[in-house]
């Protein structure tokens, strides 16, 4: 093989990854992409300030989304005081938000929601806390933030109980991305963190084919 054929080849691989920094670099096509797992379906539930909050409220905004219900004493208080940290990484960002849904809507009223987050030091803009029907929150949990098996609807809601520390993370557009992230586990909190980081750099939605159920076990 000639030095002069070696010479072209070599050319044409630079010319080729010049293309690719030009057309790439500085575009969300550069970046690697958390998957679409899923979709928010439309809902209508009370905030803390008993005001209207449905799922247009969170477009526009990269929503880290969890459940929880405020007399819990274990998994909870660990979940969202690590939240907490979360909060305080992207609170000056304009386009992140915090949706915290209650698991045990008959005792965490609108009023309640708002003690507990009086008591978090937090601002509500920032940090939403939401109730409803029962029925409807663990719908969301299961069919719209995929945090829990879907399959778990059947039977009398007023025999379920949902107890979970995974949090859903939802773009700008209304996706759910990347993984069920445990809020247990510093590794995933860190992981979550750089995939909200990701997103908020996004200015166009992805391919909205779902990879996959994702729901946490």
């Amino acid at each position: 093989m000639s030095k002069k054929f070696i010479g072209y080849v070599v050319f044409f691989i630079v010319l080729a990854i010049v293309y690719l920094v030009v057309v790439f670099a500085g575009t969300d096509n550069w970046k690697s992409k958390a998957p679409v797992i899923g979709y928010v379906k439309p809902f209508v539930f009370t905030t803390q300030d008993k005001q209207p909050f449905t799922q247009k409220n969170m477009l526009g905004k990269v929503c880290a989304v969890n459940f929880f219900f405020t007399s819990c004493k274990g998994v909870c208080p660990i979940m969202n005081h690590n939240m907490d940290k979360i909060y305080n990484e992207f609170k000056n960002d304009k386009d992140f938000m915090i949706v915290s849904h209650t698991c045990d809507p008959e005792t965490d009223s609108a009023a309640r929601l708002k003690h507990y987050a009086d008591s978090m030091n937090v601002d509500t803009h920032k940090w939403v806390f939401l109730t409803g029907r029962k029925d409807s929150l663990y719908l969301a949990a299961r069919n719209s933030y995929m945090i829990d098996d879907p399959n778990n609807n059947v039977g009398n809601i007023n025999d379920q109980f949902l107890h979970s520390q995974f949090v859903a993370l939802i773009d700008k557009f209304g996706n759910v991305r990347g993984q069920v992230y445990d809020a247990l586990k510093p590794d995933e909190l860190k992981l979550m963190e750089s995939d909200i980081k990701k997103l908020l750099q996004e200015t166009k939605p992805p391919s909205t084919t779902v990879t996959g159920t994702s729901f946490a076990q």
